[in-house]
């Protein structure tokens, strides 16, 4: 199984681990694409803070990220399981895990980012700013910027088994599996159900849709559950207590849709 997941907009501070080696990330397939990506960053950072600070539309509270990114060569690293933060990563709790469950976290979840296309949770990485809906004036949208790269490297990645994508639409533009990969894709949405005079109605609402999302990850890495293909995960999830709606794809090529029903937190 392969979890896809978005990153967190904020970042934990970074590490007291030494500087990034590049080459020691996973997905080595991507190394020359993130290089260039690293480069382009950190020499507009470095060159023009207020043109920095413009591209990736930071606040002015949040200016003093353009250093931040600056400095990525030599910042201190940490895990990126520890480097991303917010609802999402709060609800699945990467810390508390068990061992047995960090290490199917290990292998199974996959963080994309517009700086490095995609990280594993144990690839070590300094906290920076930059995210895959940014228009570097050398790259262009990142979105765009990685599918090729991303095309080369993600099929293999996927294996046979399982993609899980829980990504945000931003990151959805880096990677589309497609033919057979696609056909063993779910894809996750998750709605709030309100009785409103007796009659059920079903909104998207973010905090509901990334802390179930987290959540819905730890439950599968603590049971150990290991899904084949999108059909066995909604057997999954409803064996844990999830209430699930599941669309197969009408034609070949094309991802399942699994709607996850929650009333609560």
């Amino acid at each position: 199984m392969l979890v896809l997941l978005p990153p967190s907009e904020g970042k934990a501070a970074g590490g007291t681990g030494k500087p990034l080696e590049p080459g020691a990330l996973s997905l080595p397939g991507l190394a020359a694409a993130r290089a260039e990506v690293l480069d382009e960053l950190v020499g507009l950072c470095t060159a023009d803070a207020a043109k920095a600070q413009e591209v990736l539309g930071l606040s002015e509270g949040l200016k003093g990220e353009v250093a931040k990114n600056a400095g990525l060569r030599t910042a201190g690293t940490r895990p990126a399981g520890e480097i991303y933060t917010g609802v999402l990563y709060d609800a699945l709790g990467l810390a508390s895990l068990d061992k047995a469950a960090q290490k199917r976290a290990g292998r199974a979840l996959l963080v994309f980012s517009g700086l490095w296309g995609a990280v594993r949770i144990d690839d070590r990485i300094p906290s920076y700013r930059c995210s895959m809906g940014v228009k570097l004036p050398g790259l262009g949208a990142l979105g765009a910027y990685w599918r090729g790269p991303m095309a080369e490297v993600l099929p293999e990645a996927a294996g046979d088994g399982l993609v899980l994508d829980l990504r945000s639409a931003a990151y959805a533009t880096a990677w589309k599996p497609k033919g057979e990969v696609a056909g063993r894709t779910a894809t996750v949405r998750v709605l709030q159900s309100k009785i409103v005079d007796g009659v059920e109605k079903r909104s998207v609402v973010s905090h509901f849709n990334k802390a179930t999302k987290g959540r819905l990850v730890r439950d599968l890495l603590v049971a150990g559950a290991e899904p084949a293909d999108p059909a066995e995960l909604v057997e999954a999830l409803r064996g844990l207590g999830y209430a699930v709606e599941a669309t197969a794809p009408a034609k070949a090529g094309k991802p399942w849709a699994l709607d996850v029903i929650v009333t609560e937190l």
